[in-house]
């Protein structure tokens, strides 16, 4: 069976689904894999790199797998197969037309952000992978936008303290924004509504910040705040806010709009010269004044709106994902053969939809039709 490698059509995407070596490994498993034509240049894999490894290369890619980073537009979901099996970033909640326009032509529909949060599946997950690269990317951009030194500095002309750096979310992106703003020389506070990030906050060195607020939920995460909370919440954090040089928020919720962590009023307590990196600005932003791939000024402060922070590092981010695809595509074949395991619950959490019906119970809801769920075969013993 064939594997199509698409072309990202996203304006500034780098990023590409397969590497070369990714490539290579599907190819001796028995697949034939397809790369649309300079699918992987802006990543620096060159077309000739994935035809050493095993690959064709095409001006129009279709396969009976089709992978991409992101979701495909309504004219690219319109040309794809029908029958075939999609993979990429979906977030159906937020691609709803998408959806519809798939499941029309009984595609498959797999997306990445609906891997279900437990141990087995932590080597196919994408979202974590991905936001690993955001978080170094945040400390970096708080950094070359700060007009002053990270690190203490004692020197001939004076000493220059440590930046202060306050991260908001204790995820994988959070984690390794500390990590790097740490090795830069910062001083760093780091707050999540979840009791459990303490621990993981000061693995990574840096100090947690307590406010009274928490929010645990089943399984380490957190539940969404109730207008009271989120109050309290803000309130507890202005003059942790006030007191930072730098803010980097990171609080994103797939399928969904951002969470606002910083108000405009808290913003205007932070000092002349300060910035906000807002890592959520995708989403909406975590910050009020945030403005989607924009560099703002608000009372002497720069709100910076990261877009896409992955596709700043493509041949990382791309490699991390490539692994993440062969891990799951591993779930639903093996020798060049489509054959998912219906009862496994990796493969039935991350399918949308197929057959022509909608498997995932919120994208049913949304787009008014009939949730069909994956039941697992009983097995009965010999």
């Amino acid at each position: 069976m064939k594997i199509a490698l698409y072309k990202e059509s996203r304006a500034g995407e780098t990023r590409v689904a397969l590497t070369p070596d990714a490539v290579k490994t599907l190819a001796s498993d028995g697949w034939d894999v397809v790369v649309q034509r300079g699918a992987g240049l802006r990543a620096h894999f060159t077309d000739e790199a994935y035809v050493a490894a095993g690959a064709s290369i095409v001006d129009v890619a279709s396969g009976d797998v089709n992978l991409r980073v992101n979701p495909p537009t309504l004219e690219e979901a319109a040309q794809l197969p029908e029958g075939s099996t999609h993979l990429s970033f979906l977030s159906p909640l937020l691609a709803q037309d998408i959806v519809k326009v798939l499941n029309d032509r009984r595609v498959t529909v797999l997306s990445f952000d609906l891997l279900p949060r437990i141990s087995r599946a932590q080597y196919m997950d994408a979202l974590s992978s991905q936001a690993t690269v955001s978080g170094y990317r945040a400390a970096l951009a708080g950094a070359s936008h700060f007009d002053r030194f990270f690190p203490l500095l004692t020197t001939a002309a004076g000493t220059i303290r440590p930046a202060k750096v306050l991260i908001m979310g204790v995820g994988v992106a959070g984690l390794q924004a500390i990590a790097t703003a740490k090795r830069l020389g910062a001083k760093v506070r780091a707050y999540d509504v979840r009791s459990a990030a303490k621990e993981e906050a000061e693995s990574a060195g840096a100090t947690f910040v307590k406010l009274g607020v928490t929010a645990d939920a089943a399984g380490g995460y957190a539940r969404e705040l109730t207008d009271e909370e989120r109050a309290q919440q803000q309130a507890a954090l202005v003059s942790e806010v006030a007191n930072a040089d730098i803010v980097i928020t990171t609080a994103a919720v797939p399928g969904r709009k951002a969470p606002i962590l910083l108000t405009t009023s808290m913003v205007e307590a932070m000092g002349e010269g300060s910035i906000v990196i807002d890592m959520a600005a995708d989403g909406g932003g975590n910050c009020e004044l945030t403005k989607a791939g924009e560099v703002i000024e608000h009372h002497g402060v720069q709100i910076v709106g990261l877009t896409n922070p992955p596709a700043e590092m493509g041949a990382h981010a791309s490699f991390m994902y490539a692994n993440n695809v062969l891990k799951l595509l591993a779930l639903f074949g093996a020798k060049g053969q489509l054959a998912p395991d219906w009862n496994d619950e990796v493969v039935i959490g991350v399918t949308v939809a197929r057959n022509g019906a909608i498997n995932h119970a919120p994208t049913a809801e949304a787009l008014g039709v009939a949730h069909v769920a994956i039941t697992p075969e009983v097995k009965e013993n010999a």
